[in-house]
């Protein structure tokens, strides 16, 4: 995964507000913004959707769109 890229989140680990969740279950995309060291085992990828909501998922829970 590259900054720039467009992503879709395909599942939830953590509690999201509403608003995220809400985009989530639309299938909205997210373009990705940076990455964000977690617990130290782990990448997070801070993304960006079309409405500038913006928010950080592990990156196991989201999937490139081609």
């Amino acid at each position: 995964m590259e900054v720039g890229q467009k992503i879709k989140v395909r599942r939830l680990r953590e509690k999201v507000s509403p608003e995220i969740v809400e985009k989530v279950q639309q299938g909205q995309t997210a373009t990705i913004k940076s990455f964000k060291m977690t617990d130290g085992s782990g990448v997070g990828v801070f993304v960006e959707f079309s409405d500038s909501t913006t928010g950080w998922f592990f990156e196991d829970e989201v999937v490139l769109v081609k």
